[in-house]
């Protein structure tokens, strides 16, 4: 059965505990690299990442998009919502529709 983690500052976080998912309190971007490999070749099929944890980790993260798991879901931390999480969407349907469907634009 595969599961899911949740990756990013431990105020962030911290409150998904409750709804029993698995959380990766991480503040240095070298420790979070190591942690996402770990729970990419886990159990893990979904990985909650923190936006301000997931621009820290771009390169780390592209080498798994084109993976079907596991879905890492940029998501805003306590320090407020980036839209770096709707530009991941916005990308994602780009590439498979071949057009800005969701924002109109070409």
């Amino acid at each position: 059965m595969y599961k899911v983690a949740v990756m990013g500052d431990r105020d962030s976080v911290y409150g998904f505990a409750a709804l029993g998912l698995e959380i990766f309190p991480i503040s240095d971007p070298a420790q979070a690299g190591r942690q996402l490999r770990r729970l990419a070749q886990g159990e893990y099929a979904v990985v909650y990442i923190t936006e301000a944890l997931a621009a820290a980790l771009e390169e780390e993260l592209d080498a798994y998009r084109a993976q079907p798991l596991p879905a890492i879901i940029p998501i805003p931390g306590v320090s407020g919502n980036t839209g770096a999480g709707m530009q991941n969407v916005k990308k994602s349907v780009e590439q498979a529709v071949g057009s800005d469907i969701i924002f109109g634009g070409g």
